[in-house]
């Protein structure tokens, strides 16, 4: 059995963890929870949740969806405890991304943009997809997502534009914001726009197209049961393994 620290636990996320190892995973337990919102007449669930970290808490591994400002009091508790950390809060800046590099140095990490296994198939079927097309082909990435979510670009697609671009050997530039540019499009473009509305819970869609026929990748998640099922096989996958920096490509094989 894989024990758990929840880090987020009152959020959607955490509480979709919390409800899938009480419904239908004993491989897990979930030892302990974390959140800053919590009150003191809170009791709406069965994990005990506190504000901060708990102190004399052992778990094989610690799982995060909370918040980008959490990183450095986060980092350094897995550090002091010596507790392997699954990521998978979205929409850290490049020196947090650092940050959590420096740290899987001494600390075995697990960090995904997207905890989806469906997500990690459609980047291996992008580069694919390029390397057969190659550059004669435009690329644009459309991604949607809640009408909640701070960030954008999503990670994801941050991620998916990263893969097709390892691929070219970072010939490809990004461009967020076309309305802005006021002239025709540059061959080494990749076209990246976001969609925030409703209740979307994630949809990515990589079009390649070319004057004569378009091809379309597309990635819908129905329900955050698939980031939730994502983190738990992390978690599990987490334990006992080295330091170092780790991803879905490392769990289901690249």
């Amino acid at each position: 059995m894989t024990s758990i620290i929840l880090n987020g636990a009152l959020g959607k996320m955490g509480r979709c963890i919390s409800e899938m190892v009480k419904q239908c995973n004993a491989n897990f337990e979930i030892v302990a929870g974390v959140d800053p919102s919590i009150t003191k007449n809170y009791s709406d669930t069965e994990i005990k949740i506190t504000a901060n970290f708990p102190q004399n808490v052992k778990a094989d591994a610690i799982i995060d969806f909370s918040n980008v400002n959490a990183l450095s009091g986060l980092l350094d508790f897995a550090k002091t405890n010596n507790i392997p950390l699954v990521l998978a809060t979205t929409g850290y800046n490049e020196n947090q991304i650092e940050q959590i590099k420096k740290y899987s140095e001494i600390l075995p990490i697990f960090f995904t943009f997207n905890m989806s296994l469906g997500i990690n198939l459609v980047m291996q079927l992008i580069k694919k997809a390029f390397n057969t097309l190659g550059k004669d082909f435009d690329i644009e990435i459309i991604e949607k997502h809640h009408n909640k979510k701070i960030d954008a670009p999503s990670g994801t697609a941050l991620m998916l534009a990263d893969a097709i671009n390892f691929e070219a050997k970072n010939y490809y530039k990004y461009i967020y914001n076309r309305h802005d540019i006021r002239k025709k499009r540059d061959d080494n473009e990749i076209g990246i726009h976001s969609v925030r509305a409703g209740s979307i819970v994630g949809e990515h869609e990589v079009i390649f197209s070319s004057q004569d026929e378009t091809i379309s990748i597309k990635h819908i998640a129905n329900s955050k049961s698939v980031f939730a099922a994502g983190a738990l096989r992390a978690a599990a996958f987490i334990n006992n393994k080295k330091p170092g920096l780790y991803n879905m490509s490392d769990l289901v094989g690249k």
